[in-house]
């Protein structure tokens, strides 16, 4: 009897562990379907948002060009004068 007791404890142990094993299996394999189109959609509405999202940017930008020209202006001065300030590096020869 106690062999017998033994002998259903393994099965049922050998059961539960392919059970276990099949169920990682589907787990992994459904996880991974998963993030393939996951990151599939994900990049389609990224994708799909820039196409929406630059044109209304490049027009805002466009549309407040004369409000920023002339700080535009300015600043391409200052760093006129800053690069033009500068001492000119020797060019390196060769060696």
């Amino acid at each position: 009897m106690f062999e017998l007791g033994i002998l259903v404890l393994v099965v049922v142990g050998a059961c539960w562990l392919f059970g276990a094993l099949v169920a990682g299996l589907f787990k992994l394999t459904f996880g991974l379907i998963g993030a393939l189109f996951g990151g599939l959609f994900g990049l389609f509405f990224v994708g799909l948002a820039a196409v929406l999202v630059v044109p209304i940017v490049l027009f805002a930008l466009f549309a407040l060009l004369p409000l920023m020209l002339p700080a535009l202006c300015i600043a391409a001065l200052v760093w006129l004068i800053v690069r033009a300030s500068r001492p000119h590096d020797p060019a390196p020869t060769a060696h």
